[in-house]
């Protein structure tokens, strides 16, 4: 089954161009491996130029009883594009990366779904623009295409909600080669204005895990960049004071975005060449001072207390305010920082959160550890009331599997952050001696994996993370927590009461009546 029979090949090289077409033994891996799982090599790697290339690619696939799965930029671990049965056939989005519109009057910009959030908001800049969500940390390499098929967090989403918050259309190319525009843009003579236009069809292809259909386009609202932006840090002594500290922030609706970490992850992040070098981000945040005076403040103050303001924290709160003025701005800033004060947090340096956000898309040398460890997170989503007690279950399962986290040298970290005012999202992650895979050497910058001492394969130990991650994902759907990038990892199908169910099987059973699309993601 793996290769393709001569007849279709032809086909598919009719339609795509002997270019168009990948089947090289590295290729075929590289494609089909995810941060963490590595497993079946893909059968071909297609690449699209046009929606119409797609559309004719995936009706002469799938009628041949071929898997089609789409990769965006390759950044999750769920094994949510990581192929569940040989021969399966990979499209590679990056062809499709163009900005269609962007519509000053009407608000909104229209993007091909392989588009990353990087070229998004370089183009949007210039133009005192933005998309409400308007990226992940890996928007270098994250697509917005694969952002909403996943769904995903962090820039913006403090105020406006995870990616498909700030979806209003979409164009999805489905198992039998058609292609649905949804929202008003469904209609005769419409444009992708606006999402509720009757049933809310976005919705249905929007955090998918590309199991209902391949998109090809996205519209997103658009906004006024905001004008005014400040930065505050907190340190707190212990975790229950900065988780509860951050679910006020949230409620009140006071950040653009914040994150908080935990003791290990400060160490890990201490240990890099990390942004506290990173010249380009220094450069970011001293053009965007109010004067010569204000730079060289800043430029002093980043030199002396910058790596400090990591290494030297416990439970620190990193938060970025942006408001249309300054005053509104620095009201908010002072409401964290009472907040926080409330609750025995300790104001700390700001140079953190100021870098990161003078310089949003950096390279992800951050997907392996310092020295080249492996790393692999999983997270819950999950009402504000449920958090202190989710991670304190997090950690008893630590301390339960403690021999065996301090056999396999594993660090135990935690990275938290807020979606809008309703939602607090806990990522539990792991770094161990490991080799690294594909996916990771074709990732990292060069110069950084060079001074890496690297380790021997450790499949004994990835086993036992993979294992850790498995009761993690359990104690996650106890507690009734929702997930981004669902894949084919986190408990969705199974976790659903019976109406539920019922329903997502027969949309899937409706637009993909043999399971040709991604099969296995979500469940079905």
């Amino acid at each position: 089954m793996n290769k393709l029979p001569g007849e279709l090949r032809a086909e598919l090289e009719t339609i795509f161009g002997k270019q168009g077409l990948l089947d090289d033994a590295a290729s075929l891996v590289l494609f089909a491996q995810d941060i963490f799982c590595r497993d079946i090599p893909a059968g071909l790697v297609i690449r699209p130029q046009t929606p119409g290339q797609l559309a004719a690619g995936v009706r002469c696939l799938t009628r041949a009883g071929r898997a089609v799965i789409a990769r965006g930029g390759g950044m999750s671990y769920t094994r949510a594009y990581v192929p569940s049965e040989a021969g399966s056939v990979m499209v590679d989005t990056s062809s499709l990366n163009e900005i269609l519109e962007i519509n000053r009057q009407d608000m909104y910009v229209r993007v091909e779904a392989g588009c990353t959030w990087k070229a998004l908001h370089e183009a949007l800049r210039p133009l005192g623009l933005r998309t409400p969500f308007w990226g992940p940390l890996s928007g270098i390499h994250a697509t917005v295409g694969g952002s909403v098929s996943q769904s995903s967090v962090y820039w913006g989403a403090g105020l406006f909600g995870a990616s498909a918050d700030s979806v209003i259309s979409l164009e999805v190319v489905l198992a039998d080669g058609s292609i649905l525009n949804t929202g008003s843009a469904a209609q005769q003579n419409g444009a992708p204005f606006f999402r509720h236009f009757g049933p809310d069809l976005t919705g249905i292809f929007c955090c998918d895990c590309g199991a209902l259909g391949i998109k090809t386009s996205v519209t997103l609202r658009l906004l006024p960049e905001f004008e005014a932006v400040e930065h505050v840090s907190f340190d707190f002594v212990e975790c229950p004071a900065q988780l509860t500290a951050m679910s006020q922030i949230a409620r009140e609706n006071l950040v653009a975005q914040m994150f908080g970490t935990d003791p290990t992850l400060n160490s890990v992040r201490a240990q890099r060449d990390s942004i506290m070098n990173d010249l380009k981000a220094l450069g970011n945040v001293l053009r965007q001072a109010d004067s010569a005076g204000d730079a060289i403040g800043k430029a002093g103050r980043m030199a002396l207390h910058g790596r400090s303001a990591v290494q030297d924290s416990n439970y620190p709160i990193h938060a970025t305010v942006e408001e249309r003025s300054k005053a509104a701005a620095r009201a908010a800033v002072a409401r964290v920082a009472e907040i926080c004060l409330r609750h025995g947090g300790k104001r700390i340096d700001n140079s953190v959160p100021t870098l990161l956000r003078a310089s949003p898309f950096n390279p992800l040398n951050n997907i392996v550890g310092p020295q080249g460890e492996r790393w692999a997170p999983i997270h819950a989503l999950l009402p504000h009331s449920r958090v202190l007690d989710c991670v304190s279950r997090v950690q008893a399962l630590y301390h339960e599997q403690r021999v065996r986290i301090e056999q396999f040298e594993v660090q135990c970290g935690f990275l938290f952050t807020t979606v809008s005012t309703n939602c607090f999202f806990i990522e539990p992650l792991f770094f161990w001696p490991d080799e690294l895979n594909e996916l990771h050497r074709n990732t990292v910058q060069e110069s950084v994996l060079r001074r890496q001492q690297g380790f021997a394969a450790n499949p004994e130990a990835r086993r036992f993370i993979d294992t850790l991650r498995q009761r993690l994902a359990l104690l996650f759907s106890e507690m009734g927590a929702a997930h981004l990038q669902i894949g084919k990892e986190y408990h969705y199908r199974q976790a659903l009461r019976a109406p539920a169910r019922t329903l997502i099987e027969n949309i899937k059973h409706l637009v993909d009546p043999e399971r040709r699309i991604n099969p296995g993601a979500l469940g079905l």
